[in-house]
């Protein structure tokens, strides 16, 4: 899948200084009109108006991936209002019509469609969850997974099944084959320690702004037993340009990491796909917490606040 770069980043990087002003957040897909009204509409508690805003659009110009994002908005939006049959079947209808379209193109031969059909998988696995019927949601999901292997869907869908079975289990496996920074240590030397994983990724504004909740519960908690470990992986590109090399875009990361990532002091750095691989990472950040016994207490797809997080981090020290 290509990425847009941010036109702001094209005047404001300079690869050449450490100073340099690396913009917060650049590189993703820019979502069309009808998805930013709908999304609009939707944060303002208007799910009626989102609603109709799709169904119009789908009769103007019919099951574009566009449409069909729009659509998954909506199911989205359903779904937090709490109704549960119209989310499920708007997400059917999505899974439906994106199948058709692929019939006769690939899932991601632009951003649109793939967006939409993870969403749709999401919403239908979150309501089955939400019914009471785990092993519906978890057999949809897998089954989805082995369908679109090689998508980029592929780490939404493991997301989806983690967050239904990863807590309470050993935590999986960090891979350190290249890294930023100092190499880190063994998984041995975090043994009988709380860990806190923190996936970020260079281009992702909301990684930037938890950096300082995790520095700041770094800084206190390290000396009582807590290990943070930052790990993240290449993308292709840059502020600056798209389809990069690896040798570009490393040094690029280690800029980001040491402008917006540097009071997390202590923190190893792993640089590798395979781990988001391994624990879904499909949004960022992604953050998880394991007890001194190595079993997960926490994944959170997503940002935290301080407060949230402490709460969950603190009582495992305490033990």
């Amino acid at each position: 899948m290509r990425f847009l770069l941010g036109i702001a980043a094209l005047f404001s990087f300079s690869l050449g200084s450490v100073g340099q002003s690396i913009p917060p957040s650049y590189g993703q897909p820019v979502p069309s009109k009808v998805v930013l009204y709908i999304q609009n509409a939707l944060k303002q508690g208007d799910l009626a108006n989102a609603q109709a805003m799709a169904a119009q659009y789908r009769k103007l110009y019919g099951d574009t991936p566009d449409a069909l994002e729009a659509l998954s908005w909506v199911a989205r939006g359903e779904a937090a209002a709490g109704q549960r049959d119209k989310a499920t079947a708007d997400a059917e209808e999505v899974e439906q019509s994106a199948r058709r379209l692929v019939a006769t193109r690939s899932l991601d031969a632009e951003p649109h469609l793939p967006l939409a059909l993870g969403a749709s998988y999401e919403v239908q696995a979150e309501m089955l969850f939400a019914a009471g019927r785990r092993s519906e949601a978890l057999q949809l999901l897998e089954s989805a997974e082995h369908t679109w292997r090689g998508t980029s869907i592929v780490g939404r869908l493991q997301k989806n099944i983690l967050l239904m079975t990863l807590v309470g289990h050993p935590l999986p496996a960090i891979q350190a084959a290249d890294w930023l920074g100092k190499k880190p240590p063994p998984a041995s030397a975090w043994r009988g320690k709380v860990v806190l994983l923190f996936f970020w990724a260079h281009w992702c504004s909301d990684c930037k702004a938890d950096s300082p909740v995790i520095a700041s519960l770094a800084r206190e908690l390290e000396p009582k037993g807590l290990v943070v470990i930052a790990p993240t992986r290449l993308y292709g590109y840059t502020a600056e340009a798209d389809n990069v090399s690896p040798a570009i875009e490393k040094p690029f990361v280690a800029k980001v990491f040491e402008k917006y990532y540097s009071d997390i002091a202590n923190a190893p750095v792993p640089l590798d796909t395979s781990n988001f691989d391994r624990f879904g990472v499909s949004t960022t950040p992604t953050i998880v917490v394991a007890d001194k016994a190595g079993i997960v207490r926490l994944y959170h797809p997503g940002a935290m606040n301080e407060k949230a997080l402490r709460a969950v981090i603190v009582p495992l020290l305490a033990h």
